[in-house]
């Protein structure tokens, strides 16, 4: 017990040179602000936060709504703070804003989930606490008593960790009967790539689509530990290149590869990012190391403020590790109820499409009609209401509102939803004999989603 105890002393007092820790915050803060410009310059803040009447909620963040016309301030904090991050010029206020802004963003409208959404959140989450700005930043060049050679292990070791859950939640993820023995959802979504040169071909033959199901599911589960190795953590990262190449390539999922190809880096010891830091400051000036030489930044555990910040950090990936197991306490497939399935590093599993129709009911008279759902959403959020039920059900509540401020009174509304799953025959979702209005969101298992009669097996 007390070499144990003794083998996490050294540990927490470990340092090691800040190099790593300096080009993680300044590719991170960069790429995040490019991902800002492409949102601006696309349109798609207009698109998908200002044009629509009706945006879809996270359960217990319903306040969360876009601003109107002002909604372009937010992206404009979130841009300029990540800059400002990049360069590390006041850097605790840039961080915090930078983690608010996008979270606020990645929250007001549910459509939007993407997995590395929520990736960009927890890492600028984890950054508030780290020293990434006493190295190779502005305020360091402005203030020397913040500059600082070494820095705690743990503060690096911590992004690592952060990266090794999300590559190897999502092997575990694919350790399904879907994906391994029929290849699903590649099998419907590789030949859309007909027209791309070379692989195009290629993407028609279903043992590719068999081969890259597997070869994606070891990928996700060995490559934290071919990083980790310094034996192997070459053919880690050239593996890590070619995958997130290939993806963005098959795929619209905007900034992630780069993002992952840039985080990856921070396996790699400090003579690499050092030498990276001095090839860059031919370009870029202030991006020349300048800490003082041989000052040590060191965790000794004693202050309540270390001791907080530890004891976060522990909670925070306590969280992580066990967040994504949370579908284990709903009944019923996880793909088909989707209970539990956010936030859990799921990444590209499922093909789902589905048609819903509302049916309103006017209870005294009996009289009912059907609603035209391209009145009230877009195309996209019909799309993703149609097969999700937290979807479907704030709909439904949105729909009594709105009829209820018509003059409409004691309405109910009933669901004639069809979904079909990774290839699968559609099939009824809801039930349609339970009025939907009487129903309201929890953390509960939805026990009007009508059962799956299949089996998907595996984690």
């Amino acid at each position: 017990m007390l070499m144990a105890t003794d083998s996490i002393s050294r540990y927490w007092n470990k340092t090691t040179q800040a190099a790593p820790l300096a080009v993680f915050r300044i590719l991170f803060g960069s790429l995040i602000f490019m991902s800002m410009i492409r949102f601006w310059w696309n349109g798609w803040i207009e698109k998908l936060y200002i044009e629509p009447q009706f945006f879809f909620s996270y359960y217990g963040f319903e306040w969360v709504k876009p601003w109107g016309p002002y909604t372009y301030i937010i992206f404009f904090v979130c841009g300029v703070s990540a800059l400002f991050v990049a360069l590390g010029y006041r850097y605790r206020l840039s961080i915090v804003l930078l983690f608010l802004s996008f979270t606020y963003i990645e929250l007001m409208d549910k459509t939007t989930y993407l997995n590395h959404y929520y990736f960009v959140s927890l890492i600028s989450f984890l950054m508030i606490f780290l020293p990434a700005h006493n190295f190779t930043s502005v305020d360091a060049r402005k203030n020397p008593k913040i500059s600082y050679d070494r820095i705690p292990q743990w503060t690096i070791d911590s992004i690592k960790l952060m990266l090794g859950i999300v590559y190897f939640y999502a092997g575990l993820a694919k350790l399904n009967s879907d994906w391994l023995i029929h290849a699903m959802p590649l099998k419907i979504w590789l030949p859309g790539g007909y027209d791309l040169p070379v692989l195009g071909y290629w993407l028609q033959q279903v043992w590719v689509h068999y081969a890259l199901s597997w070869i994606g599911a070891l990928y996700d589960l060995s490559v934290p530990f071919l990083l980790l190795y310094s034996a192997t953590r070459w053919l880690g990262y050239s593996l890590v290149i070619i995958f997130h190449l290939l993806t963005s390539m098959l795929f619209p999922i905007g900034m992630f590869p780069y993002i992952m190809i840039a985080s990856t880096l921070i396996f790699f010891p400090p003579k690499l990012h050092l030498n990276l830091l001095n090839h860059l400051s031919r370009w870029v000036e202030w991006i020349r190391p300048g800490s003082q030489p041989g000052r040590v930044l060191i965790y000794d555990g004693k202050s309540l403020r270390q001791k907080v910040k530890v004891s976060l950090f522990i909670a925070f990936f306590a969280l992580q590790l066990t967040l994504p197991f949370r579908y284990v306490l709903y009944p019923g497939e996880l793909f088909w109820t989707e209970e539990g399935f956010r936030f859990s590093w799921r990444v590209m599993l499922m093909e789902k499409a589905g048609s819903t129709n509302f049916k309103i009911v006017d209870k005294q008279t009996g009289k009912w009609f059907y609603v035209d759902n391209s009145d009230f959403l877009t195309s996209f959020q019909e799309k993703q209401m149609s097969f999700q039920p937290d979807f479907i059900l704030e709909y439904a509540h949105y729909l009594k509102k709105h009829f209820e401020d018509q003059g409409h009174q004691d309405i109910e509304i009933y669901v004639d939803s069809y979904v079909a799953l990774n290839g699968r025959p559609s099939r009824p979702y809801i039930n349609p004999n339970i009025d939907l209005t009487k129903k309201s969101e929890t953390l509960k298992h939805k026990d009007w989603i009508l059962p799956f009669n299949d089996e998907i097996t595996g984690l």
